[in-house]
């Protein structure tokens, strides 16, 4: 037999506020309903269910036998219903205890831990995974839902009505060069000066590469790449150790007191910004708006940075 259409699980809430309470008032209280409109839930529910649930004693409404056999089926349905949404949900990564989250490697000395700090506090029971690539390979992972957010640089977006977007801070690149190299006191570079010198760069898919690869086209001529690497450590490694050059993001200056940063020229300026994603339709998921909440904190106290420092990079 199907089930008539006026047996809702709304009206099943109800339904079983009222055998709990036994009072109108009470269950309109708990319900956040006007007392007509639990007597006329519970009057209709009556007519669906066709058969008599509840009898009129003065002016109370008093619980049949009928109504407390249906209401054990009732409870079923409304728990199974609730752990039917929450396994779902789980499976789609949504309030999981679990958060997925890639980053650039380049991020994982100051920003990445001062955001899983904050969002510790925030959530403390949640365990985080973190996993490192480059922008295409980050990007890759959140389309194909093996990640619930990432942080990435210069992200140029192709599918942006899917994506949620928080800018966290903008970031220039530089030329970076050895410690006491015969740059050292050049001032502003300019790319041209350069040209002869031997350089190393990450490999295809990383934001600074990219924007490595436009600088040197600004400059009219194909830069000599000694080595190309898959992280930025290994990168800065080969710069410290004489390699090559390389022109790398401001944000990598703690990572190593042996390269040094320079300005360049501002006609080869770059500006990378450096963005969190997430996919919009789990906007409303709470950890990601743990996460959401931690990134705006984290945009304002660099903005105060910022405004502090003049944004020297």
């Amino acid at each position: 037999m199907a089930i008539d259409d006026g047996i809702t699980l709304k009206k099943l809430e109800v339904f079983l506020s009222f055998i709990h309470f036994g009072n109108m008032a009470r269950v309109a209280e708990a319900t956040g309903q006007s007392a007509v409109s639990v007597h006329r839930s519970l009057h209709s529910l009556e007519e669906a269910v066709r058969c008599q649930l509840f009898k009129r004693e003065g002016r109370s409404l008093v619980s049949l036998k009928t109504a407390h056999t249906f209401a054990d089926y009732a409870r079923k349905v409304l728990h199974d219903c609730e752990e039917g949404v929450r396994k779902t949900r789980e499976a789609a990564g949504f309030n999981s205890r679990r958060l997925k989250i890639g980053s650039l490697y380049s991020l994982t000395v100051s920003v990445i831990p001062q955001l899983l700090v904050g969002l510790k506090l925030r959530k403390p029971d949640l365990d985080i995974d973190l996993l490192l690539g480059s922008n295409q390979e980050l990007l890759q992972t959140l389309e194909e839902g093996r990640v619930d957010a990432i942080v990435v640089a210069s992200y140029r977006a192709t599918k942006a009505d899917e994506l949620t977007s928080l800018s966290l801070f903008d970031d220039e690149l530089f030329f970076a060069a050895p410690i006491g190299s015969p740059y050292s006191k050049a001032g502003p570079i300019d790319l041209q000066q350069v040209r002869t010198e031997k350089f190393v760069t990450l490999g295809k898919g990383f934001a600074t590469e990219t924007d490595f690869a436009q600088a040197f086209k600004k400059a009219g001529f194909t830069p000599r790449i000694s080595m190309r690497v898959d992280d930025i450590f290994s990168l800065i490694n080969l710069v410290s150790g004489g390699i090559g050059y390389s022109l790398l993001p401001g944000r990598i200056r703690p990572f190593s007191p042996r390269i040094q940063l320079i300005p360049l020229e501002d006609r080869y300026a770059s500006r990378q910004v450096i963005t969190v994603l997430m996919p919009k339709n789990r906007e409303r998921d709470p950890n990601l708006l743990a996460l959401a909440a931690e990134c705006r904190m984290f945009a304002r106290r660099d903005d105060r940075k910022g405004k502090g420092r003049g944004r020297s990079g």
